[in-house]
């Protein structure tokens, strides 16, 4: 396997998850015994660029089709992330009616209904049909294809280029990393900037957040290694913002090399520099990660034993697919988490991909008053401690599993 960024032959492990169905490949009652189709989910490192990435086991066309079942809007936190995006983004760059926002993976339209509120053109993109058709009801015009050099060229042809491009959570998603930077160099007008959300890899290390290793995400970002992404095909980051959603993410900025309009940012230099101290350019910096995962789930498995052998009652909230990746790494079926409950109608009736554990209504919690909650979606722990916070009234007790065991 070669590095899908460099080229580089990838000599190099980071972790090794086993053997398990995609994480969103949710399934019916009627599906209940019929056999599930399985794939390695095993990361390596690049010992030239640093990428942490999965072989492409599954094809995105596969991935993100007409079923694909996650939808944006049903986290109340991510929705309140997305309108203080908005305000500030505006703010500070003096967006307008003159504008043109282009959001890639616009999802069911999440981020750009704030813009359209605030009388800014907006155009999405979006491969899975039923999200976008979501978006579409929001009165978002919306792209359903995958976003590369052949779809900017499209689109450019058109006139539609972007003032502002955003891609929020998607640079993970993307097989061809090239194809896909060299496109928004493509559609960005010689003024416009980019803004890109995605996880952070030091976060993921320093915090075991091996959950969100799935096999729709192919790859896993430094800024460092960003930043050669970008400066690859013609674009400079010229400033980062280090926020807290998805357990510790970073917002870059970006804009086309030799653009003067927007100052490079100190922060740039100063996580650089960062990095290089941690050692995120030795490949020595990655192998410990196996082991702290390995320990994770021995913990996860001793605490979820312990409690069923005295009886208590054990639940999950929140359908996420990082939960599904904790679930099937420590093969925990619903002898042990009796049902998982989610917001979510697309996931409600339906079974956990591996595990076969029942998605429920949130209803299902105060009938069954479970003692222990397990929250699979920590990081929007927060939020649903307080949306749960009746379970309180019976004794109940809330659960994570990422950094280590927790109980609140």
């Amino acid at each position: 396997m070669n590095c899908r960024f460099c080229g580089n032959t990838l000599m190099h492990d980071f972790a090794d998850l086993g053997s398990c169905p995609p994480s969103n490949s949710f399934f019916g009652k009627e599906d209940m015994d019929k056999p599930e189709r399985c794939y390695p989910l095993k990361l390596f490192v690049c010992s030239v660029c640093f990428l942490v990435q999965v072989a492409e086991y599954i094809k995105a066309n596969e991935i993100f089709n007409n079923n694909y079942i996650y939808f944006s809007s049903y986290s109340q936190s991510w929705l309140e992330h997305a309108k203080q995006y908005t305000d500030m983004i505006v703010d500070r760059f003096g967006f307008n009616g003159n504008s043109r926002v282009i959001e890639i993976a616009s999802n069911d339209g999440y981020l750009l209904q704030y813009f359209k509120l605030k009388n800014i053109p907006v155009l999405g993109i979006e491969p899975a049909a039923n999200t976008a058709a979501e978006a579409e009801k929001k009165g978002i015009e919306t792209v359903i294809d995958f976003f590369g050099v052949n779809l900017a060229k499209e689109l450019s042809g058109q006139m539609k280029k972007a003032d502002l491009l955003i891609g929020n959570n998607v640079l993970a998603h993307v097989p061809d990393i090239n194809d896909f930077v060299a496109g928004m160099k493509i559609i960005l007008k010689p003024d416009g900037i980019i803004t890109m959300e995605f996880p952070h890899i030091v976060r993921m290390i320093g915090n075991n957040q091996f959950d969100t290793i799935y096999h729709e995400h192919f790859s896993y970002f430094s800024f460092t290694t960003v930043c050669a992404v970008f400066g690859k095909h013609g674009l400079e980051i010229f400033d980062v913002d280090e926020i807290p959603t998805h357990g510790g993410s970073l917002r870059i900025y970006a804009k086309h090399h030799g653009n003067s309009l927007w100052q490079n940012n100190k922060q740039v230099n100063m996580l650089c520099t960062r990095e290089e101290t941690l050692g995120i350019t030795s490949i020595e910096y990655y192998g410990a990660f196996q082991k702290k995962i390995e320990k994770v789930k021995s913990d996860v498995i001793l605490f979820l034993q312990n409690a069923k052998s005295l009886n208590k009652k054990i639940a999950a909230y929140g359908a996420a697919a990082k939960g599904n990746t904790l679930l099937n790494y420590c093969d925990i079926k619903a002898e042990l988490v009796k049902f998982v409950a989610d917001t979510s109608p697309h996931k409600v009736g339906k079974y956990l991909p591996g595990s076969h554990i029942p998605v429920v209504r949130e209803e299902k919690i105060r009938e069954e008053k479970p003692d222990y909650i397990l929250i699979l979606p920590w990081n929007i722990r927060d939020e649903i401690i307080k949306q749960l916070s009746y379970i309180k009234a019976w004794g109940g007790k809330f659960v994570t599993a990422i950094p280590q065991i927790t109980i609140y």
